[in-house]
């Protein structure tokens, strides 16, 4: 059976580690707050100006003026820190975090990603997405295997405008797990959801990718 959505991000979580600055992106990365592992210190970034997140706060307790760069609201915690959008580029265009866990429309088979944008439709702008897989150290991406209309979207190549090319480290979908141990290197099947089969994983999936 498919992973969803917090399990999802019950999965992304086990990448994190102690000590670890995190950043996470629109979406279901948003969720793995919530599944940090107890007893471990994770720093949790955000672009507009944040360090140190908590966990999404409980309905009722929102305050409107604390968010995070996908403009949900969160809490803050003893240790956050606020600061400039400029800082925080700063942290993260000087390599400062460890961590970056983003959603995508499409990852290539050569870990390129596309997340920000989809022709003729409007969008607000890219955001931090650019800069932060080309300065974060690993990037993880989490997505549904495929689209709704069945489309692959771990393909040979991507078809949207990209946001990085090789960046890709790690990909969750709700059908399985496949990561790369150097980006010169093949995606590798490294665990399947409950019940997910290798044929329906090649069924959905037009990128190339090994098997241990």
């Amino acid at each position: 059976m498919p992973w969803n959505r917090n399990e999802l991000a019950m999965r992304a979580a086990k990448e994190l580690r102690d000590g670890f600055y995190v950043n996470l992106g629109i979406g279901i990365p948003t969720l793995v707050a919530n599944y940090i592992p107890a007893g471990m210190k994770v720093v949790l970034q955000s672009e507009n100006g944040m360090l140190g997140m908590g966990p999404f706060p409980l309905e009722g307790e929102e305050d409107p003026d604390l968010i995070n760069a996908g403009k949900q609201t969160i809490t803050e915690l003893p240790m956050s820190a606020y600061f400039s959008s400029s800082d925080s580029f700063g942290m993260i265009r000087g390599g400062h975090i460890n961590l970056s866990v983003l959603g995508a429309m499409e990852v290539s088979e050569k870990g390129d990603l596309a997340n920000w944008m989809v022709p003729g439709k409007m969008v607000k702008g890219m955001g931090g997405a650019m800069d932060l897989v080309a300065g974060v150290k690993k990037t993880v991406v989490v997505m549904e295997h495929t689209a709704k209309d069945g489309s692959h979207k771990f393909k040979p190549k991507c078809e949207l405008p990209l946001t990085g090319a090789n960046v890709v480290d790690m990909l969750i979908t709700d059908l399985a797990v496949f990561s790369r141990p150097t980006r010169s290197a093949d995606f590798e099947l490294i665990e399947m959801a409950p019940g997910v089969t290798l044929e329906e994983i090649k069924s959905k999936t037009s990128a190339r990718f090994v098997t241990r």
